[in-house]
């Protein structure tokens, strides 16, 4: 972590009652300036206690918490959540019924009046809403009312900018478009940004860190492709790809399992994983999975679905376990046919049970 971080957590703990678990536990993380974390985990992990404790509305029992070098909790000191100059949207859109969309905006800028509504029709354009300034909440979309609400919070030209599951209320087409929107927003103006979400295509779609939470603490921090490719825990593993997984044991220089027989992943590099386990689970993606027809096949297919761009199978091993595999839609394997399975360049990861 450089010194250079826009925010910086240390540690950071939280617990809100002395009868339950810690809703966050020693968090430690930092955002380089222009960038977008992804805040990545299942409900209740601890994602909006998070962003809450960084915006000021909580204060942590420990640690400390860093804006643009300034100290803001922790060690004796806090900033109230005005003087962090932070942004926060939230996923209800807080709108204030009201006012139009125009006074939305606007509301809590201390400028002179033209300043005020220069700065406002900036911000109608930035979000593409122009023209519709004196419409009120009730009368845009869900799409539009989102718009206002990320104008609304970079009026004040915050620092940071934090984003509470901001799309989950929308329509999935609408809620494509607007993240990618949000996204060249955020990147236009060189505004850092953390985006809270449940939804990993979303957090892997427009981070350029992702950190997975689970049960208030920090189970991975890397980039998209780290956290997809090189998951440091089954929980990442099961949360982030959706993978399959297979009981494996060790045989010399290969996994063997009911399906047959792989090699060690990177077995010659310091990236080999547990190499001395003899008993565990290989991670298999379903992306990953070569489905070659064959009599003597070791799984049978049981269901296909049709998903656009590809097909995803459901296979039935020998020991009744279930594995999916997706394929181009170029391939085409009817119920019932057997097959054998291979990875495409043996690529799996190993997690030994326990």
């Amino acid at each position: 972590m450089t010194s250079s971080a826009i925010l910086r957590l240390e540690n950071v703990s939280l617990k809100f009652s002395q009868m339950t678990a810690p809703a966050v536990a020693r968090v430690t993380l930092a955002l380089a300036p222009g960038d977008v974390l992804g805040l990545l985990g299942p409900s209740g992990c601890g994602k909006t206690t998070l962003l809450r404790i960084i915006a000021g509305f909580e204060s942590p029992q420990a640690g400390t918490v860093e804006i643009a070098g300034q100290l803001v909790a922790g060690n004796g000191h806090w900033v109230p959540p005005e003087q962090r100059h932070v942004g926060m949207v939230f996923q209800d859109y807080a709108l204030f019924p009201h006012l139009s969309v125009a006074e939305n905006i606007a509301f809590g800028l201390r400028f002179a009046k033209t300043i005020r509504r220069q700065r406002v029709a900036e911000l109608l354009a930035l979000v593409r809403l122009t023209g519709l300034e004196n419409r009120y909440p009730h009368e845009l979309s869900g799409g539009q009312q989102q718009r206002v609400a990320l104008a609304r919070a970079l009026a004040a030209q915050p620092k940071l900018l934090l984003l509470d599951e901001p799309l989950s209320n929308l329509d999935v087409q609408v809620r494509l478009k607007l993240r990618e929107e949000v996204l060249e927003i955020l990147k236009a103006k060189e505004i850092s940004g953390i985006f809270v979400t449940h939804d990993q295509q979303e957090a892997l779609a427009i981070a350029d860190q992702v950190a997975v939470m689970r049960q208030g603490s920090l189970e991975q921090l890397g980039t998209p492709e780290e956290i997809y490719n090189q998951p440091a825990s089954r929980f990442v593993a099961e949360f982030v790809t959706q993978a399959n997984f297979l009981p494996a044991r060790r045989k010399g220089h290969l996994w063997e399992t009911e399906i047959g027989c792989f090699a060690f992943q990177n077995q010659d590099s310091k990236d080999d994983i547990h190499p001395c386990e003899d008993k565990g689970d290989l991670m298999i993606r379903e992306e990953d999975i070569i489905l070659q027809p064959d009599h003597d096949g070791s799984a049978a297919i049981e269901t296909r679905r049709f998903l656009g761009r590809e097909y995803r199978y459901c296979l039935r091993t020998p020991s009744g376990k279930k594995l999916y595999a997706r394929t181009p839609t170029a391939i085409v394997l009817p119920i019932g046919t057997r097959v054998r399975l291979s990875v495409v360049g043996q690529a799996l990861r190993f997690f030994p049970h326990g």
